[in-house]
Order: structure tokens, then sequence, then C-alpha cells
């Protein structure tokens, strides 16, 4: 595995921003930046061989601060949404910016993916660090996160996020990563197919906050148990399709278990040839059909247009710092976090 390093840009502030390549023996690589320790670039064969960037993003380093899609990024602390910016911990309340309609998302304004975190290369690894400090966006608890990440020969990115906290926190972390199999300047991925290993969903309100008790998906345009289209029903007369413009929801992953590996998600691109599989540690996966592209920073090779990636976003259930149903976020000093996201291709 070969790695470098190269400076990227410079953020507001004047720190130095840099971007690291990992490639393997066959000539597949990856790109990631110390924006939101973010994934630029995934370059992988279609099915003929051809190598081609499957991940949209931005020509500049400067274009990942405040981008509304959030690409490619590490969210925190709190990726997704909770309700109205408050929580309860330990019969404290805890107040956050509210950044999205009524609504806190991806730890506001200036969360995680808008930070320079600090890197380095060790080993055959790249690892990102970030020191959140107490009270930082109105969360408590000094927190140090890390995002290690691995190119393999299979050509397979693997993802372990881990992270320690000197106060009860709540945290949630995934990245943001969007993809179209077909290569970044494809357009559209209406027509990739997509399988979920996710029985249930989580309904929400119309500002995308879930009501409670998830339900099946059988029956319902959010049913993608068996692969089909990302399309074919993204149009049908149903709240959840209507809210968002499309998916943006919360899947249950069948079978999940606290750090374990679970199959989460597939996802086809007839054209190249090319698959990619996601398995993670997490319990649920946030499937967006990039119902908002259109106006974000100028892409590597053309603007984007609404659905032109799908980002699978694997994490916990959005407001679950609310929802003492859903499995817990909170995070105490003494425990370890760690989840792990593994996207792996083929053609």
């Amino acid at each position: 595995m070969a790695i470098s390093k190269e400076l990227w840009g410079k953020a507001p502030d004047g720190k130095e921003i840099f971007l690291y390549t990992l490639k393997n023996a066959s000539g597949a690589y990856v790109q990631l930046c110390s924006v939101g320790a973010g994934i630029v670039s995934i370059v992988v064969p279609d099915k003929q061989g051809k190598l081609s960037d499957v991940v949209i993003g931005y020509k500049k380093a400067e274009d990942y601060f405040a981008d509304g899609p959030c690409s490619g990024k590490i969210p925190g602390r709190y990726a997704n949404r909770i309700a109205k910016g408050k929580f309860t911990l330990d019969g404290v309340e805890y107040t956050l910016p509210v950044n999205n309609g009524p609504n806190h998302l991806h730890g506001g304004p200036d969360g995680f993916q808008n930070q320079v975190w600090d890197s380095r290369i060790q080993g055959d690894a790249v690892e990102f660090m970030y020191f959140s400090q107490d009270g930082e966006a109105g969360y408590p608890g000094n927190l140090k996160v890390v995002a290690h990440y691995t190119w393999g020969e299979d050509n397979s990115l693997k993802l372990i996020m881990t992270a320690e906290t000197d106060k009860p926190t709540v945290l949630n972390l995934t990245n943001h990563v969007y993809f179209n199999l077909d290569g970044e300047a494809a357009g559209s991925v209406l027509n990739h197919r997509l399988e979920l290993n996710a029985s249930q969903w989580l309904p929400t309100d119309e500002t995308l906050i879930p009501l409670g008790a998830p339900e099946d998906v059988a029956g319902t345009p959010m049913d993608f148990v068996e692969a089909k289209p990302i399309g074919q029903d993204i149009q049908a007369d149903f709240p959840a399709l209507k809210y968002g413009k499309g998916y943006d929801n919360c899947y249950l992953i069948d079978g999940a278990m606290p750090g374990q590996l679970t199959p989460c998600a597939d996802l086809w691109a007839a054209k190249s040839g090319r698959h990619m599989e996601v398995l993670t540690t997490q319990p649920a996966v946030q499937i967006y059909t990039g119902n908002w592209l259109k106006g974000c920073p100028m892409g590597k090779t053309r603007a984007y247009e609404d659905y032109d990636a799908v980002a699978i976003e694997c994490q916990h259930a959005p407001d679950s710092p609310n929802n003492p149903d859903y499995p817990s976020t909170v995070l105490r000093p003494g425990e370890v976090y760690k989840e792990a996201i593994i996207w792996a291709f083929d053609a």
C-alpha cells in the first residue's frame, strides 16, 4: 500500500489542509482530506477495468467548508437531527444550535464536518483526530475523536471511529459520503439498484424527526429488502417521500449487534457494472438520495443536480437522545466509543 500526503489548501483561519492518497497494487486509490476527516475520492475499476471516481465532491479544499451536502465528511457530535435542538441527560437539559428548520442537524453549523482535523500517516492507515471542547455547540464533555481509515488490496475502504469523553455526553458519528457507481460525472443515480438489510424504518414528521416506534417496510415505497431501482418509487404519493423530496430516511439494520460487523446495503450500477457492499457495526442506516444537491459548490467535473448521488449513512437513529426506546447514544467517562463502516467494491 502506497500512501502519500500533500498540502491541499488552507482553512479560513490559516490552518493547513492536507490531502492523503492511499493506492493499492492494482492502482485503485482513495483520497482523504483533513476537513471533516473527509473522503474526497474513491477510484475503482468498472466491468472493463477502467478506473474512475465513484464519489462526488469538490475541486478545492476550501469548498468543503459549510457545504450543504456535508459531502464525504464526518458530522458531529451528532449526525442527523435532534428535535428542537434540545435533549436531557442525567437530569440536565442541553440546548444546541438550530440549523435545519426547527431542529439541530449534524452538530450544528460549526460541527465536526467544518473543522480541520489533525492528521497523520500511521503504518498502512491514515488517522484523523479532533478534540471537541466541553460546551462546544452546547454539548457536554471534552471529547477526543479519532477516525482511522485503511484501504485494502481488495478495493475495500474501512473506517473505524473511536472516541472518549470526560463527562457524560451523546455521540453519533458516520461518514456522509455520496456515491455514483457509474462515475462522479455520470448524472442521476435513480437507475442504481439498492438493497437494504432492513425490514423496518422510522416514520417521521415533516421536519424528519422520528415519530416513535419503527414500522415494517413491507407494502410501502420504503421497501428495499429486495433490490430495486432507487427511482422506482421515489415519486410515490407517500408522506415520507413528500417531506424530503425523495428518500431521507432511517432504516433499522436486521440482525445488528453492538460491535459486530453486519451487512447493511448493496448498491449496483448496470452501466459500469460496479457493485458496492456496505457493512457496519452501527444499528441503523440513513438513506439520502441527494434530493438537494443542486446549488452546492461546483463539483470536480460538473455542477451537480439533485439525485446525482446517494448517501448510505451508517449511524444511530435520529433524535435518539430524546427516545429512550432507541439504542443509546450516551457515552460516559471510562467508556470507549467504537464503530466501524466498510465500503467494499467490485465489478
